[in-house]
């Protein structure tokens, strides 16, 4: 059975687009084994507070771009996780959708676990039993790839290892790979492109591409899971 396969680095708590590539693919592999980004959205991610996007950040121990994201730690104690969870909880106590969702954050963010792919890999999962993602995710530390490759001739070879016919990625990889190798190898290469989402917010305008968190305040879980359909596939 050939398969719809996607490809991308672990965030934390990630906009729905991320969402949406997961729900649109058969098999999705999380890539702990690249770089981690400092200054990018592996560590953190935005929530609406006053009106306003603002960060909130997963405390790291010697992050360094040196560094693949399962080689960094957490700084996994009390005090930074509550920091966390009082700043949600201070944004979005009075959300419609706060008594169910706070629960399942607080489940991820205070989990046992240092190591920040490991922390991730957790997170994924968890908002995907909530958004009732059934999409099979791997890690790609765990599979047996060809040594010594790179880019996209690495994620051509996790496809061909997971029997991909097409492989799906978010739009802004889009200059990143070649349809021609990926046919090349009897693969379809597509991008997913997010379509306008909006709903409404405690304020009258509304503050786009902030994190997951934001959505599943706002939102039923059947509403959010017709945004997850809510984009095209383009070449």
């Amino acid at each position: 059975m050939r398969e719809k396969v996607g490809i991308m680095q672990p965030y934390f708590f990630p906009y729905i687009g991320y969402w949406q590539l997961i729900n649109a693919v058969d098999r999705y592999v999380i890539r702990n084994d690249v770089n981690f980004i400092k200054g990018g959205w592996i560590h953190r991610n935005k929530i609406l507070i006053n009106g306003e996007g603002h960060f909130i950040n997963l405390p790291l121990r010697k992050a360094s771009s040196n560094k693949y994201i399962n080689e960094i730690e957490i700084l996994n104690d009390a005090s930074n996780i509550n920091k966390i969870l009082r700043k949600i909880e201070s944004a979005y106590r009075k959300a419609p959708y706060y008594q169910d969702v706070f629960p399942v954050l607080e489940k991820i963010i205070t989990q046992d676990e240092e190591n920040l792919a490991k922390y991730l890999q957790y997170l994924i999962k968890e908002i995907c039993r909530y958004l009732s993602i059934e999409t099979k995710i791997y890690v790609a530390s765990e599979i047996e790839m060809t040594p010594g490759l790179k880019g996209q001739d690495r994620v051509i070879d996790i496809c061909k290892i997971l029997q991909a016919e097409l492989y799906i990625n978010a739009i802004g990889g889009k200059e990143l790979y070649s349809h021609e190798e990926f046919n090349n190898q009897g693969m379809q290469l597509r991008f997913l492109k997010t379509s306008d989402i909006m709903y409404h917010q405690a304020k009258d305008e509304f503050v786009p591409n902030l994190s997951i968190i934001d959505v599943m305040m706002f939102n039923e879980q059947k509403k959010i899971k017709e945004m997850l359909n809510k984009y095209e596939l383009v070449e």
